[in-house]
């Protein structure tokens, strides 16, 4: 195998965010971007003689940059690497994948639930050997390495096909193409009551779920369709797309309206899910009812203990600062550690790493445990399976016992999508210099109690984030937080995440809308964000 070394020179605009680098698909196939990140990546990790996974969601570009990818790897001295038949592998998979082989970490090509195609986005993220996201010292590592680059190193040697399962070579470097499922669905296997949500649907419980035309697809026809029974077309748009069929991969209520559409029916299935673009997030809903991911976290880590990999209970309780406070009430009653940490499942790592955290959630839709080091779409959508076939309830009646039980933390995230950049990191700067103004004030009738910049030390390794948002809390427990989202790849997104707790005894049935309202005035009136972004609504609401 011959080896070309290739002079090159840093280009602008390769910082991670809090998920690996993300970019139009666009850039990333412009000449040098992507090779110029991966060997920053390999310059950091030192790869030689070292064994990795390399999977992606399937999206335009994956089998391309693949190719780059282990071309490379091989003229980095890379001893082995893992690779999902077709270069696929959902984002738990792959995690899965590196904890079980005990690899030295994994590549995985996704932007997560952004769009895919050649007009749409693309991404790549390096996890470390424990399954999980790179820490911040890692990226920051990488993005250094960015900045000063001037070669890099690639195979002359074509890569071999991974289209067929079997080992390969390419130089000294093996490869070994495997199926993208089998190992996780024998994980799942070993989580969850597969018998007890077999019997559930021979009795006649159905179900629909989405797949979004995204990689989750074949994982749920195997687990959902072949070894749990369900009928046949029980799972929908399961084919992955280069493009998810011309969608937006985000299990939501707008962009699974379908779903929603179904669910919503009187004489719809029973249960729904759906999925994104990599397997990561889920959307859980029952006829009648969609599930906040907040109180879906919260049901999940209140009913673990009927799935039999949970069965001896749980150790603590972990959720980004913008998710509810109804998982830190299922913690107070079980007794466990509740944690709050900033967005981006990567701190959530040296907790489970630790056990001092079993179950975890984000509010954008993302809900996991110690099984894997990130979120599991599919998992969530089994555990809830689990739960229901154990209570011998409908979604709607779990809810209600739950929220019966610790009261509803109404909860609801408003998205001003695309925003220019200096707009909105002026709207973010202005309101943290008038943070210690706020308390006392009153805004559309409710009076401030509290205003800071959430900042961040890791319990376990001591490490720092610091400006992880902008946390408003309110007289009676109301909450609003802004925050500048890091998944976007066009301007800012700012997302404003409300949430007011009604106690047991109080009105369990309200609009959630209806219910935020006054929270969302005031949170308007301090930030002032349909003044400055120009917008009079917000672009999504979930």
């Amino acid at each position: 195998m011959q080896i070309k070394t290739r002079a090159t020179r840093p280009i602008d605009g390769q910082k991670p965010g809090t998920s690996g680098l993300r970019k139009t698909t666009e850039v990333f196939s412009q000449s040098d971007f992507l090779q110029n990140y991966v060997q920053s990546m390999f310059n950091v990790v030192e790869p030689a003689g070292k064994t990795y996974v390399i999977g992606g969601d399937g999206r335009y570009f994956n089998d391309v940059a693949i190719a780059k990818m282990l071309r490379m790897a091989a003229a980095n001295g890379v001893k082995k690497v893992i690779v999902g038949r077709g270069g696929l592998l959902s984002t738990p998979a792959a995690s899965h994948l590196i904890r079980k082989y005990e690899t030295d970490g994994g590549f995985i090509l996704s932007a997560s639930h952004n769009p895919g195609g050649p007009k749409g986005d693309f991404g790549l993220k390096y996890n470390i050997p424990n399954g999980g996201p790179a820490p911040e010292a890692i990226t920051n590592a990488i993005y250094e390495q960015t900045k000063t680059l001037t070669e890099y190193h690639i195979a002359q040697d074509d890569a071999p096909s991974i289209t067929e399962e079997g080992r390969f070579a390419l130089g000294d470097m093996e490869i070994e193409v495997i199926d993208p499922v089998a190992d996780y669905a024998a994980l799942m296997e070993t989580l969850i009551d597969f018998d007890a949500i077999r019997d559930l649907i021979s009795r006649g419980f159905t179900l629909r779920f989405d797949a979004m035309h995204a990689i989750t697809g074949p994982y749920a026809v195997e687990i959902l369709e072949r070894r749990l029974g369900a009928p046949h077309g029980s799972v929908v748009n399961r084919r992955p797309s280069p493009d998810f069929g011309g969608g937006h991969p985000d299990p939501n209520p707008v962009w699974a309206k379908d779903l929603v559409d179904h669910l919503m029916d009187p004489d719809g299935p029973d249960f729904g899910a759906a999925s994104d673009g990599d397997g990561d997030r889920n959307m859980i809903m029952g006829r009648g009812i969609y599930v906040t991911p907040s109180d879906s976290l919260a049901v999940i880590a209140a009913n673990a203990h009927l799935a039999p990999g949970y069965a001896g209970g749980i150790a603590g309780i972990a959720r980004s600062m913008p998710t509810s406070g109804a998982a830190d009430r299922v913690a107070a009653k079980l007794g466990v550690e509740a944690h709050q940490t900033p967005t981006g499942w990567k701190f959530f790592g040296t907790l489970l790493d630790a056990g001092r955290a079993t179950i975890c959630g984000e509010e954008s839709a993302g809900t996991g445990s110690n099984h894997v080091r990130e979120k599991d779409g599919l998992w969530a959508v089994l555990m809830w399976l689990n739960i229901i076939a154990a209570r011998k309830q409908s979604v709607q009646e779990i809810m209600d016992d739950h929220w019966a039980e610790y009261g509803r933390t109404y909860y609801s995230r408003h998205d001003y999508e695309a925003v220019d950049s200096d707009v909105a990191n002026t709207l973010m700067d202005d309101l943290r210099d008038r943070l210690e103004t706020l308390p006392g004030k009153s805004f559309a009738g409710l009076t401030v109690t509290h205003a800071q910049d959430f900042d961040y030390t890791d319990p376990v390794d001591g490490s720092r984030a610091t400006a992880q948002g902008i946390i408003l809390n309110f007289e009676g427990g109301a909450r609003a937080v802004l925050r500048l989202s890091g998944t976007g790849t066009q301007g800012a997104t700012i997302r404003l995440y409300l949430e007011n707790h009604e106690d047991p005894a109080g009105n369990l049935a309200q609009d959630p809308q209806k219910a935020l309202e006054r929270v969302a005035r005031a949170a308007d009136q301090i930030a002032e964000l349909e003044k400055r972004t120009g917008r009079d609504a917000p672009d999504v609401i979930t």
